[in-house]
């Protein structure tokens, strides 16, 4: 019998595969930790692409409100520290109409 032909054997309670075998068994049990793992989200019915991409989309857009909240709330804040120089300015130099 030659090497190639040869089937498993435990030796010293060790299991000795060929490789093209040791790559079966692990892709089968990648498979089956993957669809386990999408079982346990609760999208293994088949569309757990689609959903994914959902799930990509909507962080997405809640990425993106988060960012205009950010930004619409530096120019509220740059807009009024502007403001309320010029309105400083103006009464410094008297140009609001106040007395003389």
């Amino acid at each position: 019998m030659t090497e190639e032909n040869q089937p498993a054997a435990l030796v010293e309670n060790m299991l000795l595969l060929h490789k093209e075998d040791f790559d079966d068994l692990l892709e089968r049990a990648a498979e089956r930790g993957a669809e386990r793992c999408l079982a346990h989200l609760g999208i293994e019915n088949g569309h757990a692409a689609k959903d994914i991409r959902e799930l990509r989309d909507l962080l997405e857009a809640w990425r993106d409100a988060r960012r205009t909240a950010w930004q619409t709330t530096i120019k509220v804040v740059t807009t009024g520290i502007l403001a309320a120089l010029l309105v400083g300015a103006a009464i410094k130099l008297k140009l609001m109409g106040g007395a003389p």
